[in-house]
Parts: C-alpha cells; sequence; structure tokens
C-alpha cells in the first residue's frame, strides 16, 4: 500500500510541476514593441508586400508600423540618424553614408535587391555603353547607386561623364518621362518597374541596355547592389528576437514575390507602390528582387561598394564600413 500510495503522490507532483511549467510559459511575455519600418516607392517596397499585408491581416511575428513611402532616398537619413525609424530599406551607398555619419549606427540585414537601371530610347541608336557618348541623358538618382553606377560604366567604356554625356538630372522618374515624351530622341536611365510603365505609356520606347548585364560582364562574381534592409544598432541591440523575426519574413516575402508574381502584383497595387498590378506583375522580373544575408550579403555588398570607393570615397561616405556594418545573427 505505501508503494501504491508513494506512486500516486509522486504521478500527482509531476502534474502539478508540469502545469506549474505551462502556466510559466503562457505567462511569457512577447515582445510587442511598435516596430518602425520604412521604404522607398518601387523595389524596395515591393520587397516587402507579403509582410505588410501579414502585418494588416495580424499574421505578422512582430508589430510592425510601416510609415509613408518616400520617393527621395534622403528621406531616411534623418529618421534613421535621429532613431524615428527602426528598419528600412534605402540604396547600398547610403546605407554606407548613414553608417560612417552614425559612427556605427546602422547594420545590414540583408539585400533588398540588385541591378534594377536601364537605358531607354525611341529608335535603336544604342547597343553599348559608348553609345551614350555625345546624347543627352536624363538620369534619376544624382548622388546615389544610379549615377555612381553609370558613372562607373561609362568610364569602364573609354568615355568620361562630365564631358562626353550631357547628363540632366531630373527630381523624380515623372520629369524623366515628360523629357522622353517631349522628345523623340530622348535617352535615359530609369530604374525598375518605372522602365515597364514608361515603356507602356510611351510608344516606340524601348529597354535598349539593361546595366545590371553590363555590370555583370566587367564584374565577375560582383553584382550591383541596389538596394538592402538596415537596422538601427541601438534597436538590435534592445530587441534581437524581432530582427531575427524580421529576417526571416524579409527573405519569405521575397521569395514570396518571386514565386507568386500574380499575387504579389495584386499586394504591390493594393500598397500603392505602382498603380497598376499588371504592369507591376511584368516589372518584378527585372526588379532583380533578392535574398542574401550573412557572409553571403558581406562578400557581395562588400565588393559593390569597393568599387564605389575606388571611383569616389564620398559616394560612400569618406570611408568603406568595417565588418560590424553586416548583420550577423
Amino acid at each position: 500500500m505505501k508503494n501504491v500510495f508513494a506512486k500516486r503522490i509522486a504521478v500527482i507532483c509531476s502534474a502539478v510541476l508540469a502545469g506549474a511549467m505551462l502556466l510559466a510559459g503562457c505567462g511569457a511575455k512577447k515582445d510587442d514593441t511598435a516596430v518602425r519600418v520604412g521604404a522607398m516607392s518601387g523595389p524596395t517596397a515591393m520587397s516587402m508586400v507579403k509582410i505588410m499585408d501579414d502585418a494588416e491581416n495580424g499574421k505578422a511575428s512582430n508589430n510592425y508600423e510601416f510609415s509613408e513611402l518616400a520617393t527621395d532616398a534622403s528621406a531616411f537619413v534623418a529618421p534613421l540618424t535621429k532613431g524615428e525609424l527602426d528598419i528600412a530599406c534605402i540604396p547600398s551607398n547610403l546605407a554606407s553614408v548613414i553608417y560612417n555619419k552614425t559612427e556605427g549606427g546602422i547594420k545590414v540585414l540583408a539585400t533588398c535587391n540588385l541591378g534594377v537601371l536601364n537605358v531607354v530610347e525611341r529608335g535603336d541608336s544604342i547597343s553599348a555603353i559608348s553609345d551614350l557618348s555625345g546624347k543627352t541623358v536624363y538620369m534619376t538618382g544624382q548622388g546615389a547607386v544610379p549615377e555612381y553606377t553609370v558613372r562607373y560604366l561609362v568610364s569602364q567604356s573609354g568615355l568620361d561623364f562630365d564631358n562626353d554625356l550631357s547628363v540632366i538630372w531630373c527630381a523624380d522618374t515623372t520629369e524623366a518621362l515628360s523629357y522622353i515624351n517631349a522628345d523623340e530622341n530622348a535617352v535615359a536611365v530609369l530604374p525598375q518597374p518605372f522602365v515597364t510603365a514608361a515603356c507602356a505609356q510611351v510608344e516606340g520606347l524601348r529597354i535598349a541596355l539593361d546595366l545590371n548585364s553590363e555590370w555583370n560582364a566587367l564584374n565577375n562574381g560582383c553584382n550591383i547592389v541596389t538596394g538592402v534592409v538596415v537596422a538601427r544598432k541601438e534597436f538590435i541591440d534592445a530587441h534581437p528576437q524581432i530582427i531575427k523575426d524580421f529576417i526571416k519574413e524579409y527573405e519569405v516575402s521575397i521569395g514570396y514575390t518571386q514565386s507568386n508574381t500574380e499575387d504579389a502584383a495584386a499586394l504591390i497595387e493594393k500598397y500603392g507602390i505602382v498603380a497598376k498590378a499588371p504592369i507591376a506583375q511584368k516589372a518584378l522580373p527585372g526588379c532583380n528582387l533578392t535574398f542574401k544575408s550573412g557572409s553571403e550579403m558581406k562578400d557581395t555588398l562588400g565588393g559593390y561598394l569597393s568599387i564605389l570607393f575606388e571611383q569616389n570615397p564620398a559616394s560612400v561616405g569618406g570611408s568603406l564600413p568595417g565588418d560590424d556594418f553586416y548583420y550577423a545573427d
């Protein structure tokens, strides 16, 4: 009887202990800190549409608050510097500039997209970079990835960017399109998805050169890295699990847009990134949404920034970022 009684007591104690552990587990609080997220209208925001949709429908891992989409990359400098944004998709060279400006205040979590630039024209006068000689070229992105990428490609073709081309800088793609509409001989360097939209609007407009292909032909194994997603170091240190969850969701979001282009395009229209879903769906392959993290991200991004630095140190903020620029779990 004593043995039976002892066994019963042991079972009861085990049950009580298991219940206590279950209650303790249920009582563990999830980090529901509001995560303030920013992105530019275009490929960077397109990379986040699955997270945006999950957040709206209560399915996201974190409590995301998405700010209004920006059309100018410089709009992120002050918010990231002052701590008004926690995570943002920004041009890769701007990430390096902010890192230097804040003395390591931000880290790159992952790549967002590779090259998205195209040379467009009406006609067939351009088949190589060297054909830009003597042309008036309308561009956006002065002081950012577009300028430094085109400068590099032009110099590698034997031309002088400042003397052999007549570059007119436009405030945005809308201004560039107005020039293209008005001038049959206009040549422009535009990013996706705006290139696809422009070709649908302007009769006879065609993609003459894919600058990603031109770059890769010169730099085997080193891609253009147009956009990256960054987070403030202070936020990473304070909320490590939020960052880990975000990176997982971000990889899923990019994979979703790549494999479900029709559904992703509908979300891209829903969130005002591109006006029409059919344009978004057609443009998605050219947006080169690409997720790379860890050492692969460091190798790819580091190689690209090194080329920009050799061309103009100011393009990356005066010096190449240190190893602490690259987030490592």
